[in-house]
């Protein structure tokens, strides 16, 4: 059975979609379709911005979502048997799957990335991944730096061994020695926007909530795997009220390869910039 996967903030690259665009009639219509919902050209930030331009939530998080659906259009023979998304990749899977029109898909992006950065300005947190620690363990500690008032929980669990945990960024400063004693091979900051995933995004969830309550969702072609519990959904209210919940809670992506094994994925495709998805993928079939 074939899975189609598509990535997340993270995946973005200076030129993306710049030879699908040069390339592809289909495609050519699709980012000029996106400049036009949009309001603006975001294509020429994609083509020929730099990384600082890309790096932007509400820049990054359309641009890579209007990549990955161009991907998926463009491949031939595109007849997923289930699709998966992580984070923001979600919303790319559900425009794949024809849950969402494209329009839809990348308003409801737009106005996420905005409320997203309004919450990141509004309370500044920050991620870290956590190398070679138990699940568990990582789990122990934030519930225990939660105890003492400090907001960090883990935000994605990328595969086996690899944990980014998303909080305050006194609470990230005070886990990152915490997870090392522990045994922790590396805990390491990142360079994000904001604490994704974690409670400081529930003023975004709020925002998002009314957005996608406006928005008119399809039943599937197939099953997609949704972030907040791992499991295949084609029912359009269940899977709206998940992509609400997703914004504050873990994205379970090694969770949800593995259900989509167990429920006889056999190929795995990743649509979108990079192979973030696809290095991660391995590592869970190991």
């Amino acid at each position: 059975m074939k899975a189609y996967v598509f990535p997340g903030q993270g995946a973005q690259f200076p030129g993306m979609g710049k030879d699908l665009y040069e390339q592809n009639d289909l495609v050519r219509k699709l980012f000029d379709e996106a400049d036009s919902i949009l309001g603006f050209k975001i294509t020429d930030i994609m083509f020929n911005g730099t990384e600082e331009d890309l790096r932007r939530t509400d820049i990054t998080q359309p641009a890579v979502f209007i990549h990955s659906v161009a991907v998926a259009k463009s491949l031939d023979g595109f007849r997923p048997d289930m699709v998966a998304g992580h984070s923001l990749g979600e919303f790319s899977a559900l425009v794949a799957s024809g849950a969402l029109s494209f329009e839809s898909g990348l308003r409801l992006v737009a106005q996420r990335a905005g409320a997203m950065q309004k919450a990141c300005e509004k309370i500044p947190g920050t991620m870290a991944a956590i190398i070679g620690l138990a699940d568990e363990k990582i789990e122990e500690i934030c519930a225990q730096l939660n105890e003492k008032g400090l907001v960090v929980v883990p935000a994605n669990y990328n595969s086996p061994g690899q944990v980014v945990i998303s909080g305050s960024k006194e609470a990230i400063s005070a886990a990152c020695p915490l997870m090392q004693e522990a045994g922790a091979k590396r805990a390491l900051p990142l360079t994000v926007g904001g604490a994704f995933h974690s409670p400081l995004m529930t003023p975004a969830k709020d925002e998002l909530e009314k957005a996608i309550s406006e928005t008119v969702f399809n039943k599937p072609v197939c099953p997609i795997y949704q972030n907040v519990d791992a499991m295949p959904h084609t029912d359009p209210e269940e899977i709206r009220r998940n992509l609400v919940t997703q914004l504050n809670s873990p994205v379970r992506w090694t969770q949800s390869v593995l259900n989509m094994i167990a429920d006889g994925a056999t190929e795995f495709t990743e649509c979108g910039p990079g192979t973030v998805l696809t290095n991660l993928i391995k590592r869970i079939q190991k």
